[in-house]
């Protein structure tokens, strides 16, 4: 019997699974970091993107839904492993000025890869005819991308700087 051929719907069905799992890692993980973080704005950050996320959670459901699938995650090799060299970084740089500025590049590892994955998404939904998941799968691009901006912000205002000066 011949293996059926995937197509772009599978592999949309794929990746917002992944992408799925990815949200609910992340959302178990942001506690963590802001309770890591030495720095309040950073901790700050940390909360306001675990609220963000929580939405963006409730909006992947409304994705499936409106393609006519169940939320399911599939686990992601990509995001485990960007939350592992998370947990590295707290514990390998904990107690150092250096602590914050590796949390917030592990936190913009992680923006980055979502940046990826609801650009393709959005992209696909696009070509599949899903109108009510590319308006959903924008929104959340556009508050990633934010977020993004955001850290990178605090990063070159006060959290890299503040590193270096310790260090020195």
């Amino acid at each position: 019997m011949a293996k059926k051929q995937k197509t772009l719907e599978d592999l949309f069905g794929d990746t917002l699974k992944d992408i799925y799992y990815a949200e609910k890692k992340i959302l178990k993980t942001l506690p963590k970091m802001a309770k890591a973080a030495n720095s309040r704005s950073l901790a700050a950050a940390f909360k306001k993107h675990e609220r963000e996320t929580s939405g963006q959670v409730a909006r992947l459901e409304k994705v499936f839904k409106s393609i006519g699938k169940k939320p399911q995650g599939k686990t992601c090799a990509a995001i485990n492993g960007i939350v592992e060299e998370g947990k590295e970084i707290i514990s390998e740089f904990k107690g150092t000025p250096a602590l914050d500025a590796g949390l917030l590049a592990a936190a913009q590892a992680v923006e980055h890869y979502e940046i990826s994955r609801y650009g393709t998404l959005r992209t696909w939904a696009e070509e599949l005819g899903y109108s009510a998941a590319v308006a959903l799968l924008d929104q959340t691009l556009q508050e990633e991308e934010a977020t993004d901006a955001a850290l990178t912000k605090l990063a070159k205002s006060e959290v890299n700087d503040h590193a270096q000066q310790e260090a020195a």
